[in-house]
C-alpha cells in the first residue's frame, strides 16, 4: 500500500488469526494434556511479545524511577512513562494528557473519583445512579461513600435479557440527583450498555450531573472516545488491554480533576510541603502520590499500541463472528440456558446447565485445558437478579478460533454425559 491510499482501506481486512496468536507466549502451552483453550479474557487477557518486550527492556536498561532524576536512566524512564501516558490520551481521544491519571486499575479510580470528587462535593440526601448489572467495584465504593455522607444510592433495574430499563432510569433522575456512574460492558452479562444515550438523558435532565463510566470490558472491544461520549469520568484497566496487571487509566475533565482534593498523599504529587501545611502539584501529578507502576504503565502503552496496529475495528469484527458462533454452539446443547440475552452484547458467554453446579462444569473443562470463570464474577446482584448463585463464563478475545469453541461445547456435552 503506498503512502496516498486511504488507511482504512486495511483497516477492515480480516485478521490473520493464527498469525496473531503467534504474538502470545502463553497461548501455545499444554494444560492437563491438552492444548490450552484460554475463555478467561474478561478475568484477565493474555500478553503479546510487544508487551513482554517492553516490560523487559525496561527493567533491563531503564530501571530508575521518573520525575526525579537528572541522570540518563531517569530521564529515559519518565520519557517512556510519558510517552505511555500519551498513547492512552490518544486511544480515548482526550483533550490534553492531563486529564489522564495513572491508577493501580478501574477499581482505584472510582474510588479515587468517590472518596475526592463525592466528599468534596456530594452531600446528605443527594443521589447517586448506578445499574443492578454493576461489577462490585462499581458498587462497594458509592456505599461507602453514601455511609460517610449521608447520600442515597438508587438502582437502574434490568429486564430477564439483561438490558438496562431506561424509562426506569429516567424516573430515577430527579432534582437530587447529582451523580451517575455505570459501566460500558457487563462482565457477567456481555451487555453493551447505551453509554452514549444514557449521557444524552442525564445531561438532557441537569447539565450538572457528573457522570462515570466504567470502560473495563469495553475498551479492548470497541473503540470509544470518551469527547463523543461526553463523560465526566471514565476508567479502564490495564491487564483486560493485554496490558500488565496493577496499572489503570483515570480520564477526568480537567476542571474537575483541578477542583477535586488529593485522594493520596506523598512523594510527587506536592509542591511544597512544610509543617505549616503543603501545596499540590499540577495535573496529573496531583493524584500519582509516591513511585508509580513505571514498567506497568510503558507495559500499558506497548499494549495500546499493539492493538491500534492490528485495528480495533477489526477487532471488533473478529470478535462477533466468534460470539456468533459460540452462541449456536451453546444453545444447542440440551439442559444449557445462556444468561444474559441482550441484543447488544460483546464476547461473553454465561450459562448454567441443569442439574449440574457450575464449579464441576469448571473444573471438567479444565481437565480438558480448557479455562473459563466460574462464580459470581464480582457481580452478585446479577446472580440474584437471575435467581442462580453462579455461572460459568466463557469470555472471548480475538485470539480465539471457532475451533476452540467448538472445544468448549464438546467439553460441556461430555462433563453432562458424566452426571447422567
Amino acid at each position: 500500500m503506498t503512502s496516498t491510499e486511504p488507511h482504512h482501506a486495511t483497516i477492515l481486512e480480516p485478521l490473520d488469526v493464527q498469525r496473531v496468536r503467534e504474538d502470545f507466549p502463553a497461548l501455545h502451552q499444554q494444560v492437563n494434556g491438552h492444548p490450552l483453550v484460554y475463555l478467561d479474557n474478561a478475568a484477565t487477557a493474555q500478553k503479546p511479545r510487544a508487551v513482554l518486550d517492553a516490560l523487559q527492556h525496561y527493567y533491563e536498561n531503564d530501571n530508575a524511577n521518573v520525575h526525579r532524576g537528572v541522570h540518563m536512566l531517569s530521564q529515559r524512564a519518565t520519557d517512556a512513562y510519558e510517552a505511555a501516558r500519551e498513547a492512552v490520551r490518544a486511544f480515548l481521544n482526550v483533550e490534553s494528557e492531563k486529564e489522564i491519571v495513572f491508577v493501580r486499575g478501574a477499581t482505584e479510580g472510582i474510588n479515587l473519583v468517590a472518596q475526592s470528587f463525592g466528599r468534596a462535593f456530594l452531600r446528605a440526601g443527594d443521589e447517586i445512579v448506578i445499574s443492578h448489572m454493576e461489577h462490585h467495584s462499581n458498587i462497594v465504593p458509592w456505599q461507602l461513600l453514601c455511609e460517610a455522607i449521608g447520600a442515597k444510592l438508587r438502582v437502574i433495574p434490568i429486564n430477564d435479557r439483561g438490558e438496562l430499563v431506561l424509562d426506569d432510569f429516567d424516573a430515577l433522575l430527579n432534582e437530587r440527583t447529582r451523580f451517575v456512574s455505570i459501566l460500558h460492558t457487563s462482565n457477567a452479562l456481555g451487555t453493551v450498555n447505551p453509554v452514549e444515550d444514557i449521557v444524552r438523558r442525564v445531561r438532557a435532565h441537569n447539565p450538572e450531573i457528573r457522570v462515570l463510566i466504567d470502560g473495563c470490558q469495553a475498551v479492548q472491544h470497541t473503540s470509544v472516545d470518551v469527547r463523543a461520549l461526553d463523560c465526566d469520568f471514565f476508567v479502564f484497566s490495564g491487564h483486560k488491554l493485554f496490558g500488565p496487571t496493577g496499572i489503570g487509566v483515570l480520564y477526568g475533565r480537567r476542571e474537575l480533576l483541578e477542583a477535586m482534593p488529593p485522594y493520596q498523599g506523598g512523594g510527587d504529587m506536592i509542591d511544597r510541603v512544610s509543617f505549616d501545611g503543603s501545596t499540590w502539584a499540577d495535573l496529573p501529578n496531583k493524584f500519582e502520590a509516591g513511585t508509580p507502576h513505571i514498567a506497568g504503565a510503558i507495559g500499558l502503552g506497548a499494549a495500546i499500541d499493539y492493538v491500534r496496529a492490528l485495528g480495533i475495528e477489526r477487532i471488533e469484527a473478529r470478535e462477533r463472528e466468534l460470539l456468533a458462533h459460540g452462541t449456536a454452539a451453546l444453545e444447542s446443547i440440551p439442559g444449557l440456558r445462556l444468561i444474559g440475552t441482550a441484543a447488544h452484547k460483546t464476547g461473553v458467554l454465561s450459562f448454567i446447565v441443569d442439574g449440574i453446579h457450575p464449579h464441576d462444569i469448571g473444573t471438567l473443562l479444565d481437565m480438558r485445558g480448557i479455562a473459563v470463570r466460574v462464580g459470581h464474577h464480582c457481580a452478585q446482584p446479577v446472580m440474584q437478579h437471575f435467581g442462580v448463585p453462579a455461572t460459568v463464563r466463557a469470555s472471548l478475545a480475538f485470539t480465539n478460533t471457532s475451533e476452540e469453541l467448538d472445544r468448549l461445547a464438546e467439553g460441556i456435552r461430555k462433563a453432562i454425559s458424566m452426571f447422567q
